[in-house]
Protein backbone atom coordinates (compact mmCIF):
# COMPACT_ATOMS: atom_id res chain seq x y z
CA UNK A 1 0.00 0.00 0.00
CA UNK A 2 2.83 2.20 0.90
CA UNK A 3 4.48 1.62 -2.71
CA UNK A 4 1.33 2.13 -4.36
CA UNK A 5 1.09 5.41 -2.24
CA UNK A 6 4.46 6.69 -3.31
CA UNK A 7 3.79 5.54 -6.60
CA UNK A 8 0.47 7.47 -6.84
CA UNK A 9 2.18 10.60 -5.28
CA UNK A 10 5.33 10.48 -7.44
CA UNK A 11 2.84 10.28 -11.00
CA UNK A 12 1.00 13.65 -9.20
CA UNK A 13 4.08 15.23 -8.89
CA UNK A 14 5.51 14.06 -12.35
CA UNK A 15 2.23 15.61 -13.74
CA UNK A 16 1.78 18.45 -11.76
CA UNK A 17 5.54 19.59 -12.56
CA UNK A 18 5.43 21.06 -16.02
CA UNK A 19 2.06 22.37 -15.19
CA UNK A 20 3.66 24.52 -12.48
CA UNK A 21 6.30 25.61 -14.55
CA UNK A 22 4.13 26.75 -17.45
CA UNK A 23 2.31 28.67 -14.69
CA UNK A 24 5.50 30.64 -13.50
CA UNK A 25 6.19 31.23 -17.08
CA UNK A 26 2.56 32.39 -18.03
CA UNK A 27 3.28 35.23 -15.10
CA UNK A 28 5.88 36.81 -16.79
CA UNK A 29 3.91 39.78 -18.90
CA UNK A 30 4.50 39.41 -22.51
CA UNK A 31 5.83 42.84 -24.64
CA UNK A 32 5.37 42.09 -28.70
CA UNK A 33 7.54 43.86 -30.84
CA UNK A 34 7.94 44.14 -34.57
CA UNK A 35 10.50 44.95 -36.32
CA UNK A 36 11.87 44.89 -40.11
CA UNK A 37 15.25 42.80 -39.77
CA UNK A 38 16.74 40.38 -41.35
CA UNK A 39 19.92 38.33 -41.77
CA UNK A 40 22.74 39.48 -39.67
CA UNK A 41 20.71 42.51 -37.98
CA UNK A 42 18.09 40.07 -37.42
CA UNK A 43 20.42 37.71 -35.35
CA UNK A 44 22.17 40.74 -33.59
CA UNK A 45 18.47 42.15 -32.42
CA UNK A 46 17.30 38.69 -31.29
CA UNK A 47 20.31 38.46 -29.27
CA UNK A 48 19.29 41.57 -27.37
CA UNK A 49 16.12 40.32 -27.14
CA UNK A 50 16.98 37.29 -25.34
CA UNK A 51 20.00 38.87 -23.48
CA UNK A 52 17.00 40.65 -21.62
CA UNK A 53 14.68 38.12 -21.04
CA UNK A 54 17.10 36.55 -19.53
CA UNK A 55 17.85 39.31 -17.20
CA UNK A 56 14.92 39.42 -15.52
CA UNK A 57 11.84 37.16 -15.10
CA UNK A 58 9.03 40.31 -15.02
CA UNK A 59 8.72 40.44 -18.74
CA UNK A 60 9.02 38.49 -21.92
CA UNK A 61 9.74 40.36 -24.88
CA UNK A 62 8.60 38.38 -28.49
CA UNK A 63 10.36 39.94 -31.18
CA UNK A 64 8.42 39.46 -34.45
CA UNK A 65 9.44 40.22 -37.90
CA UNK A 66 6.86 41.61 -40.51
CA UNK A 67 9.01 42.08 -43.32
CA UNK A 68 10.93 44.90 -44.82
CA UNK A 69 10.93 48.90 -43.40
CA UNK A 70 7.78 49.43 -45.30
CA UNK A 71 5.71 46.33 -44.69
CA UNK A 72 6.66 47.02 -40.98
CA UNK A 73 4.56 50.09 -41.38
CA UNK A 74 2.20 49.03 -42.98
CA UNK A 75 1.47 45.82 -40.88
CA UNK A 76 1.26 48.28 -37.31
CA UNK A 77 -1.22 50.47 -39.04
CA UNK A 78 -3.20 47.25 -39.97
CA UNK A 79 -3.12 45.83 -36.76
CA UNK A 80 -4.17 49.02 -35.02
CA UNK A 81 -6.98 49.71 -36.55
CA UNK A 82 -8.09 45.89 -35.53
CA UNK A 83 -7.27 46.45 -32.02
CA UNK A 84 -4.09 43.75 -32.38
CA UNK A 85 -1.25 46.32 -31.99
CA UNK A 86 2.08 44.98 -30.68
CA UNK A 87 3.19 47.28 -27.87
CA UNK A 88 6.64 48.25 -30.35
CA UNK A 89 7.06 49.04 -33.88
CA UNK A 90 10.07 49.75 -36.02
CA UNK A 91 9.11 52.36 -38.06
CA UNK A 92 11.86 53.64 -40.70
CA UNK A 93 12.92 57.33 -40.48
CA UNK A 94 10.53 58.30 -43.12
CA UNK A 95 7.75 57.15 -41.49
CA UNK A 96 8.26 59.80 -38.68
CA UNK A 97 5.44 62.25 -39.66
CA UNK A 98 3.47 59.59 -40.36
CA UNK A 99 3.50 58.20 -36.85
CA UNK A 100 3.12 61.41 -35.31
CA UNK A 101 0.37 62.22 -37.13
CA UNK A 102 -1.49 59.09 -36.07
CA UNK A 103 -1.58 60.29 -32.00
CA UNK A 104 -4.73 57.94 -31.23
CA UNK A 105 -2.16 55.05 -32.10
CA UNK A 106 0.84 56.20 -30.36
CA UNK A 107 2.19 56.94 -26.77
CA UNK A 108 5.15 58.88 -26.80
CA UNK A 109 7.93 57.36 -24.87
CA UNK A 110 8.24 60.65 -22.90
CA UNK A 111 4.85 59.84 -21.10
CA UNK A 112 5.81 55.77 -21.52
CA UNK A 113 8.92 56.20 -19.27
CA UNK A 114 7.30 59.46 -17.32
CA UNK A 115 4.09 56.82 -16.28
CA UNK A 116 6.79 53.90 -15.43
CA UNK A 117 9.22 56.00 -13.44
CA UNK A 118 11.70 55.36 -15.13
CA UNK A 119 15.28 56.68 -14.91
CA UNK A 120 15.17 58.32 -18.11
CA UNK A 121 17.43 61.29 -19.39
CA UNK A 122 16.74 62.43 -22.74
CA UNK A 123 19.80 64.83 -22.73
CA UNK A 124 22.11 61.14 -22.84
CA UNK A 125 21.08 60.89 -26.37
CA UNK A 126 22.96 62.36 -28.75
CA UNK A 127 21.76 65.43 -30.53
CA UNK A 128 21.14 65.04 -33.91
CA UNK A 129 19.96 61.29 -33.42
CA UNK A 130 17.50 62.19 -30.57
CA UNK A 131 16.28 65.56 -32.53
CA UNK A 132 15.15 63.79 -35.26
CA UNK A 133 12.22 62.05 -33.19
CA UNK A 134 11.34 65.01 -30.62
CA UNK A 135 8.39 67.26 -30.60
CA UNK A 136 9.04 70.79 -31.17
CA UNK A 137 8.97 70.84 -26.91
CA UNK A 138 11.78 68.59 -27.07
CA UNK A 139 9.98 65.91 -25.76
CA UNK A 140 10.96 61.71 -27.06
CA UNK A 141 8.34 60.66 -29.06
CA UNK A 142 10.34 57.42 -30.09
CA UNK A 143 13.16 55.65 -29.13
CA UNK A 144 16.10 56.22 -31.98
CA UNK A 145 16.89 52.88 -32.05
CA UNK A 146 18.87 52.18 -35.09
CA UNK A 147 20.15 55.21 -36.88
CA UNK A 148 22.74 55.01 -39.57
CA UNK A 149 24.48 57.63 -42.08
CA UNK A 150 25.58 57.08 -45.42
CA UNK A 151 29.33 56.52 -46.13
CA UNK A 152 31.24 55.27 -48.89
CA UNK A 153 32.81 51.29 -48.66
CA UNK A 154 35.68 50.67 -51.15
CA UNK A 155 37.21 47.10 -52.09
CA UNK A 156 41.32 48.02 -51.25
CA UNK A 157 41.72 44.98 -54.23
CA UNK A 158 39.72 46.42 -56.60
CA UNK A 159 41.96 49.89 -56.31
CA UNK A 160 45.14 48.10 -56.07
CA UNK A 161 44.26 45.74 -59.69
CA UNK A 162 43.82 49.32 -60.93
CA UNK A 163 47.37 50.37 -60.40
CA UNK A 164 45.95 52.60 -57.50
CA UNK A 165 46.93 53.31 -53.98
CA UNK A 166 44.64 50.73 -51.99
CA UNK A 167 44.74 53.34 -48.88
CA UNK A 168 43.09 55.84 -51.48
CA UNK A 169 40.24 58.01 -49.73
CA UNK A 170 38.76 60.01 -52.30
CA UNK A 171 37.23 63.01 -50.24
CA UNK A 172 35.20 64.64 -53.30
CA UNK A 173 32.81 63.41 -56.33
CA UNK A 174 35.39 64.55 -58.71
CA UNK A 175 38.01 61.87 -57.23
CA UNK A 176 35.70 59.43 -57.07
CA UNK A 177 35.37 60.17 -60.98
CA UNK A 178 38.92 59.71 -61.52
CA UNK A 179 38.89 56.92 -59.32
CA UNK A 180 35.88 55.14 -61.14
CA UNK A 181 37.85 56.02 -64.47
CA UNK A 182 40.70 53.57 -63.66
CA UNK A 183 38.89 50.96 -62.48
CA UNK A 184 37.02 50.70 -65.18
CA UNK A 185 39.93 50.58 -67.81
CA UNK A 186 41.26 47.82 -65.72
CA UNK A 187 38.37 45.90 -66.17
CA UNK A 188 35.81 46.68 -63.54
CA UNK A 189 32.19 45.96 -64.62
CA UNK A 190 31.20 47.36 -61.64
CA UNK A 191 33.16 50.58 -60.81
CA UNK A 192 30.76 51.81 -58.53
CA UNK A 193 27.01 50.98 -57.17
CA UNK A 194 24.60 52.28 -54.19
CA UNK A 195 21.91 50.98 -51.70
CA UNK A 196 18.81 53.49 -51.35
CA UNK A 197 19.30 55.96 -54.05
CA UNK A 198 17.19 58.72 -52.62
CA UNK A 199 18.13 58.77 -49.33
CA UNK A 200 22.35 59.22 -50.41
CA UNK A 201 22.14 60.81 -53.51
CA UNK A 202 19.58 63.24 -52.89
CA UNK A 203 18.44 63.39 -48.95
CA UNK A 204 21.76 63.57 -47.97
CA UNK A 205 23.13 64.74 -50.69
CA UNK A 206 21.27 67.87 -50.26
CA UNK A 207 21.84 67.93 -46.53
CA UNK A 208 25.62 67.64 -47.16
CA UNK A 209 25.78 70.53 -49.24
CA UNK A 210 23.13 72.95 -47.26
CA UNK A 211 20.69 73.08 -49.62
CA UNK A 212 16.97 72.35 -48.97
CA UNK A 213 15.14 69.32 -49.82
CA UNK A 214 12.08 70.49 -48.99
CA UNK A 215 10.83 73.95 -47.41
CA UNK A 216 9.54 74.96 -44.29
CA UNK A 217 12.85 73.38 -42.74
CA UNK A 218 12.32 70.40 -44.68
CA UNK A 219 8.88 69.74 -42.93
CA UNK A 220 10.01 70.11 -39.63
CA UNK A 221 7.97 73.91 -39.72
CA UNK A 222 4.92 72.68 -40.74
CA UNK A 223 2.76 69.90 -43.16
CA UNK A 224 2.49 72.48 -45.97
CA UNK A 225 5.34 71.95 -46.89
CA UNK A 226 6.41 71.62 -51.09
CA UNK A 227 9.69 69.49 -52.13
CA UNK A 228 12.58 71.17 -53.55
CA UNK A 229 15.34 68.79 -54.36
CA UNK A 230 14.77 70.22 -58.24
CA UNK A 231 17.82 72.81 -57.38
CA UNK A 232 21.17 73.50 -59.32
CA UNK A 233 23.15 71.19 -57.23
CA UNK A 234 21.14 67.87 -57.11
CA UNK A 235 20.38 68.42 -61.27
CA UNK A 236 24.43 68.59 -61.50
CA UNK A 237 24.87 65.66 -59.18
CA UNK A 238 22.33 63.34 -60.63
CA UNK A 239 23.28 64.61 -64.61
CA UNK A 240 26.51 63.53 -63.36
CA UNK A 241 25.56 59.90 -61.92
CA UNK A 242 23.18 59.70 -65.29
CA UNK A 243 26.30 60.35 -67.29
CA UNK A 244 28.37 57.39 -65.48
CA UNK A 245 25.89 55.21 -65.74
CA UNK A 246 26.16 56.16 -69.50
CA UNK A 247 29.72 55.15 -69.56
CA UNK A 248 29.35 52.09 -67.46
CA UNK A 249 30.99 53.74 -64.50
CA UNK A 250 27.88 53.79 -62.28
CA UNK A 251 25.95 50.30 -62.05
CA UNK A 252 22.44 50.44 -60.48
CA UNK A 253 21.57 47.75 -58.27
CA UNK A 254 17.60 48.44 -57.03
CA UNK A 255 16.24 50.91 -54.60
CA UNK A 256 16.88 49.19 -51.18
CA UNK A 257 20.07 47.55 -50.39
CA UNK A 258 20.24 45.17 -53.70
CA UNK A 259 23.57 46.55 -54.26
CA UNK A 260 25.18 45.23 -50.68
CA UNK A 261 25.25 41.97 -52.26
CA UNK A 262 27.16 43.34 -54.87
CA UNK A 263 29.88 45.39 -52.80
CA UNK A 264 30.37 42.44 -50.76
CA UNK A 265 31.18 39.38 -53.20
CA UNK A 266 33.44 41.50 -54.79
CA UNK A 267 31.86 42.32 -57.86
CA UNK A 268 31.36 46.23 -57.71
CA UNK A 269 34.47 47.96 -55.96
CA UNK A 270 32.80 51.29 -54.58
CA UNK A 271 29.56 51.12 -52.88
CA UNK A 272 27.98 53.94 -51.09
CA UNK A 273 25.45 52.52 -48.60
CA UNK A 274 24.39 52.99 -44.67
CA UNK A 275 27.06 53.12 -42.16
CA UNK A 276 25.10 50.05 -40.78
CA UNK A 277 25.99 48.05 -44.19
CA UNK A 278 29.15 47.86 -41.83
CA UNK A 279 27.88 44.68 -40.06
CA UNK A 280 27.37 42.73 -43.20
CA UNK A 281 30.40 43.75 -45.34
CA UNK A 282 32.83 42.75 -41.88
CA UNK A 283 30.92 39.09 -42.26
CA UNK A 284 30.70 38.48 -45.43
CA UNK A 285 33.59 40.38 -47.50
CA UNK A 286 36.75 38.55 -48.20
CA UNK A 287 38.76 40.91 -49.30
CA UNK A 288 40.52 44.33 -47.26
CA UNK A 289 37.83 46.75 -47.27
CA UNK A 290 37.73 50.69 -46.18
CA UNK A 291 34.64 52.88 -44.68
CA UNK A 292 35.10 56.50 -45.32
CA UNK A 293 32.69 59.67 -45.94
CA UNK A 294 30.39 60.44 -48.38
CA UNK A 295 31.91 62.50 -51.00
CA UNK A 296 30.77 65.73 -51.60
CA UNK A 297 31.15 68.60 -54.50
CA UNK A 298 33.92 70.86 -53.37
CA UNK A 299 32.47 74.17 -55.57
CA UNK A 300 29.77 73.96 -53.04
CA UNK A 301 29.91 76.77 -50.55
CA UNK A 302 30.71 75.91 -47.41
CA UNK A 303 30.98 72.54 -48.00
CA UNK A 304 30.71 69.50 -46.30
CA UNK A 305 27.93 70.18 -43.80
CA UNK A 306 26.60 67.33 -41.95
CA UNK A 307 24.22 64.20 -43.53
CA UNK A 308 21.08 63.11 -42.01
CA UNK A 309 20.15 59.93 -40.34
CA UNK A 310 18.78 56.76 -41.97
CA UNK A 311 17.09 53.54 -39.86
CA UNK A 312 14.97 53.31 -37.46
CA UNK A 313 13.11 54.44 -33.98
CA UNK A 314 10.90 51.93 -31.79
CA UNK A 315 7.23 53.38 -31.61
CA UNK A 316 5.11 52.71 -28.29
CA UNK A 317 1.82 51.80 -29.72
CA UNK A 318 -1.49 52.41 -27.37
CA UNK A 319 -4.14 50.74 -26.28
CA UNK A 320 -2.13 48.46 -23.50
CA UNK A 321 -2.24 47.73 -20.20
CA UNK A 322 0.05 49.62 -17.58
CA UNK A 323 2.13 46.48 -16.33
CA UNK A 324 2.71 46.13 -19.97
CA UNK A 325 3.91 49.11 -20.52
CA UNK A 326 5.99 49.10 -17.31
CA UNK A 327 8.16 46.29 -19.16
CA UNK A 328 8.28 48.45 -22.67
CA UNK A 329 9.95 50.71 -20.28
CA UNK A 330 12.43 48.35 -18.89
CA UNK A 331 12.98 47.12 -22.08
CA UNK A 332 14.08 50.50 -23.83
CA UNK A 333 15.72 51.77 -20.90
CA UNK A 334 17.73 48.28 -21.43
CA UNK A 335 18.50 48.95 -25.10
CA UNK A 336 19.63 52.38 -24.32
CA UNK A 337 22.24 51.49 -21.75
CA UNK A 338 26.05 51.93 -22.40
CA UNK A 339 26.82 48.77 -22.54
CA UNK A 340 24.24 46.93 -24.66
CA UNK A 341 24.58 49.99 -26.76
CA UNK A 342 28.25 50.07 -27.42
CA UNK A 343 28.32 46.49 -28.45
CA UNK A 344 25.10 47.12 -30.69
CA UNK A 345 27.31 50.10 -32.56
CA UNK A 346 30.50 48.26 -32.76
CA UNK A 347 28.94 45.04 -34.40
CA UNK A 348 26.14 46.79 -36.42
CA UNK A 349 27.97 49.80 -37.96
CA UNK A 350 24.63 51.79 -36.51
CA UNK A 351 25.11 55.03 -34.58
CA UNK A 352 25.53 54.54 -30.37
CA UNK A 353 22.35 56.37 -29.36
CA UNK A 354 23.82 57.80 -26.84
CA UNK A 355 27.15 60.25 -25.48
CA UNK A 356 27.94 57.39 -22.72
CA UNK A 357 28.01 54.48 -25.60
CA UNK A 358 30.37 56.40 -28.00
CA UNK A 359 32.49 56.98 -25.19
CA UNK A 360 32.67 53.92 -23.80
CA UNK A 361 33.39 52.41 -27.25
CA UNK A 362 36.18 54.63 -27.82
CA UNK A 363 37.84 53.17 -24.40
CA UNK A 364 37.66 50.10 -25.60
CA UNK A 365 39.94 50.82 -28.15
CA UNK A 366 36.97 49.68 -31.00
CA UNK A 367 37.92 53.15 -33.19
CA UNK A 368 41.70 52.03 -32.91
CA UNK A 369 41.44 48.82 -33.88
CA UNK A 370 38.43 48.99 -36.66
CA UNK A 371 39.56 52.21 -38.30
CA UNK A 372 36.37 54.10 -40.01
CA UNK A 373 34.04 52.65 -37.96
CA UNK A 374 33.48 56.46 -36.32
CA UNK A 375 33.28 58.19 -39.33
CA UNK A 376 29.43 58.09 -39.51
CA UNK A 377 29.67 60.22 -35.55
CA UNK A 378 32.26 62.45 -36.52
CA UNK A 379 30.66 62.72 -39.74
CA UNK A 380 26.85 63.75 -38.16
CA UNK A 381 28.64 65.48 -35.72
CA UNK A 382 31.11 67.77 -37.31
CA UNK A 383 28.88 70.54 -37.43
CA UNK A 384 25.49 72.22 -36.15
CA UNK A 385 22.77 71.25 -38.19
CA UNK A 386 20.83 73.74 -40.32
CA UNK A 387 17.20 73.67 -41.36
CA UNK A 388 18.93 71.90 -44.28
CA UNK A 389 20.78 69.46 -42.38
CA UNK A 390 18.86 68.30 -39.38
CA UNK A 391 16.81 65.95 -40.75
CA UNK A 392 13.79 65.17 -43.32
CA UNK A 393 10.60 65.22 -42.12
CA UNK A 394 7.18 64.91 -44.73
CA UNK A 395 4.16 63.04 -44.67
CA UNK A 396 3.41 60.26 -47.34
CA UNK A 397 7.29 59.82 -47.83
CA UNK A 398 7.67 56.26 -48.66
CA UNK A 399 5.34 56.88 -51.45
CA UNK A 400 7.28 60.20 -52.16
CA UNK A 401 10.21 57.83 -52.68
CA UNK A 402 9.05 55.22 -54.83
CA UNK A 403 8.27 58.31 -56.99
CA UNK A 404 11.92 59.54 -56.62
CA UNK A 405 13.14 56.20 -57.19
CA UNK A 406 11.10 55.77 -60.28
CA UNK A 407 12.35 58.90 -61.91
CA UNK A 408 16.25 58.42 -60.93
CA UNK A 409 15.63 54.79 -62.94
CA UNK A 410 14.41 57.35 -65.87
CA UNK A 411 17.78 58.89 -66.01
CA UNK A 412 20.15 55.58 -65.50
CA UNK A 413 18.09 54.34 -68.18
CA UNK A 414 19.21 57.47 -70.75
CA UNK A 415 15.44 57.95 -70.79
CA UNK A 416 15.12 61.21 -68.83
CA UNK A 417 17.39 64.19 -68.18
CA UNK A 418 18.60 64.54 -64.28
CA UNK A 419 16.15 67.82 -64.79
CA UNK A 420 13.44 66.93 -66.10
CA UNK A 421 13.31 63.97 -63.93
CA UNK A 422 13.39 66.04 -61.00
CA UNK A 423 11.13 68.33 -61.79
CA UNK A 424 8.18 65.73 -62.40
CA UNK A 425 9.32 63.82 -59.24
CA UNK A 426 8.76 66.90 -57.25
CA UNK A 427 5.82 67.78 -58.93
CA UNK A 428 4.48 64.31 -58.23
CA UNK A 429 5.49 64.27 -55.05
CA UNK A 430 3.81 67.64 -53.93
CA UNK A 431 0.60 65.73 -54.78
CA UNK A 432 1.39 63.73 -52.34
CA UNK A 433 2.51 66.23 -49.65
CA UNK A 434 -0.71 68.02 -50.55
CA UNK A 435 -3.01 64.83 -49.33
CA UNK A 436 -1.22 64.64 -46.21
CA UNK A 437 -1.76 67.83 -45.29
CA UNK A 438 -5.71 67.61 -45.90
CA UNK A 439 -5.56 64.27 -43.96
CA UNK A 440 -3.89 66.04 -40.87
CA UNK A 441 -6.20 69.19 -40.63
Amino acid sequence: MKFRAMLSAATALTVALPAMVGVAQAEATQIQFWHAFTGRLGELLDKQVADFNASQDQYEVVATLKGNYSEALNAGIAAFRAGEQPHILQVFEVGTATMMAAKGAIKPVYEVMAEAEADFDPSAYLAPVAGYYTNTDGEMLSLPYNSSTPVLYINKNALEAAGLDPETKPATWSEVEEILVKLKESGSECPLTTAWQSWIHLENLSAYHNVPFATEANGFAGTDTELAFNGDLQVKHIDKMGAWAKDGLFSYSGRRNEGGARFRSGECAMFTESSAGYAGVKAEADFPFTVTNLPYWADAEGAPFNTIIGGASLWVMSGHEGEEYAGVADFLNYLSSAEVQAQWHQDTGYLPITTAAYELTKEQGFYDENPGTDIAILQMTGKAPTDNSKGIRLGNFDQVRAIIDEELEAVWQGEKDAKTALDEAVNRGNQLLRRFEQSTR
